[in-house]
């Protein structure tokens, strides 16, 4: 090759020969600076293996040193045996007083869970899922309000009969317009008060009786129409008995639970439990409280026409 390379030069002419060599040479140094970046690569990857091969090491001679103290205690191993043995019985009694628990507690549930669902149909809620809403014109308010407004008042009267009382008890004679200095009406007055208070009694009274004898006409009327006597037991609860019950304690207990009594719940007792299959399609099914009713009388009907 320097042969060949030295014929070559010859051959070239002094023009053409430094053109050449520059490249030449620039062509050897690309090549050094690749060699020396190729060494220094080089030597990096030898000192990691260095390093890695020095970390096996330390590692084998620990794990050879751990494999010698295990086999020089061969006595420590053997008891373990028993000990586990021993902790797994403990574990598995454990488990089974634990599932044990877990049985009394779903049969608590259960019996929980039954309970509050008699006590739902006999009227009760649950207030954390159930909310009481106040009307803002309560009447039970208003009325409160018109007592404390009456006591006000009634105390201001107090109030200013007896300054009236300490005036006529330091003044040695009695003023001739007492009625006038105490503000109380004259005698004509009371007395025309007092016819107008027995009129307006008198007139209560009859509109008592004449209410009370529609009210009377009205329930028989239900009960020859609908067959079922209705009455008020509680606020908001209504007992219904029907003619044709079989005996007098039988009877059905309604409660209004919506606005205004637009919905009514039937309340357990011992005649509603007679009465399971109705109960499941009229009402649980169809939500009909008329077509329950309607159902029922059939039912007491055909059992007293049946007897």
């Amino acid at each position: 090759m320097r042969a060949i390379l030295g014929s070559y030069d010859s051959e070239l002419t002094q023009a053409e020969y430094s053109p050449q060599l520059t490249r030449r040479l620039r062509e050897a140094e690309d090549m050094v600076q690749k060699v020396h970046a190729h060494s220094t690569e080089m030597e990096a990857q030898l000192s990691q293996a260095l390093e890695e091969l020095g970390g096996q090491k330390q590692r084998a001679d620990t794990l050879e040193m751990e494999l010698k103290m295990l086999k020089s205690q061969p006595s420590c191993a053997e008891p373990s045996f028993p000990f586990c043995r021993e902790e797994v019985d403990s574990l598995r009694l454990k488990v089974e007083e634990l599932e044990r628990e877990r049985s009394r507690l779903e049969q608590e549930n259960t019996t929980l869970e039954m309970q509050l669902e008699r006590r739902a149909l006999q009227g009760d809620y649950d207030q954390s899922k159930t909310k009481v809403l106040h009307m803002t014109l309560n009447p039970t308010s208003v009325a409160k309000q018109r007592q404390r407004e009456e006591r006000d008042r009634l105390q201001e009267e107090c109030e200013r009969l007896r300054g009236l009382l300490l005036t006529l008890e330091r003044s040695s004679s009695v003023p001739t317009d007492l009625e006038a200095v105490a503000g109380l009406p004259s005698s004509k007055e009371v007395a025309e008060l007092r016819k107008q208070v027995e009129s307006a009694e008198l007139k209560n009274q009859r509109l008592k009786e004449v209410f009370q004898s529609k009210i009377q006409e009205f329930r028989k009327a239900c009960y020859t129409l609908t067959g079922y006597q209705v009455d008020v037991t509680t606020e908001g609860q209504y007992r219904l008995t029907s003619q044709y019950a079989e005996h007098k304690a039988d009877c059905l207990v309604f409660k209004a639970t919506g606005p205004s009594g637009s919905k009514m719940q039937l309340l357990e007792t011992e005649f509603s439990r007679s009465v399971p299959e109705l109960i499941e399609l009229h009402l649980l099914q169809q939500d009909s409280i008329p077509a329950f009713l309607s159902s029922l009388t059939l039912e007491l009907f055909s059992r007293q026409t049946t007897a």
